[in-house]
């Protein structure tokens, strides 16, 4: 495979017609290599327009790198500045916590899965990004995941069926948020911003995109009325 040929493709073909038109985050994407954060037997499939199944231990984890143009746009969306502080839920392979390193002061990221905590790590750290951090932690529950911090951008990694109040109150005033809400088979990419001062316990929603995602494990759910 021409790796940089299918990289070009990627981006031309699947990233700007996405509307993710910022040099800054199309330069990023030739920076960060996605290639190495795919498992190696599904290299060939890194630059695909589809979401990557993750391997731990060569076993299915039941978690899968978000697609391509889907990781771009939240990106974009989220007009990360140098100053500010991350948190994302659901690492996975690493790739994403790569991409807003490069953008962020520094990033948190939490993954559920034992083996998958490793292997993001370990692809963080051959890609030479220090100011990422993972944990294996369940990242459901706000309060048991990081206490009282707070964030200038979160991001979760896959889908919920609505966003848990916990997290937005980790915002900070200002603070963004990005996670794909709903239930199969409609969900809607999200940011919902913090108001500032006076305005702080307020917050407005943008729904910049539709899409579909598995959805990150232990966050509740919706309940459905039975007549």
């Amino acid at each position: 495979m021409d790796t940089e040929k299918a990289r070009f493709n990627m981006i031309e073909q699947q990233i700007r017609p996405w509307n993710v038109l910022d040099p800054q985050i199309i330069d990023l994407l030739w920076v960060v290599k996605r290639e190495q954060f795919v498992p190696e037997s599904l290299r060939a499939q890194a630059f695909t327009d589809t979401e990557i199944p993750l391997l731990a231990n060569g076993q299915p984890t039941g978690e899968v790198m978000l697609a391509p143009k889907v990781e771009a746009r939240l990106l974009q969306d989220l007009q990360i500045g140098k100053h500010e502080t991350v948190l994302e839920v659901g690492a996975g392979s690493g790739y994403m916590a790569a991409l807003l390193g490069a953008r962020a002061q520094k990033v948190l990221t939490l993954e559920s899965h034992p083996e998958l905590a490793k292997v993001a790590a370990a692809h963080l750290r051959a890609a030479g990004i220090d100011n990422v951090t993972v944990q294996h932690k369940d990242g459901s529950n706000a309060t048991q995941a990081v206490s009282e911090a707070r964030f200038d951008v979160i991001v979760l990694s896959g889908s919920v069926p609505f966003v848990p109040q916990g997290w937005l109150d980790r915002l900070n005033p200002g603070g963004r948020l990005a996670a794909i809400v709903g239930e199969l088979p409609v969900m809607r990419g999200e940011i919902i911003t913090r108001g500032h001062g006076s305005q702080a316990g307020e917050y407005t929603t943008v729904s910049p995109f539709d899409t579909v995602t598995r959805p990150l494990a232990g966050f509740p759910q919706k309940e459905h009325f039975h007549f």
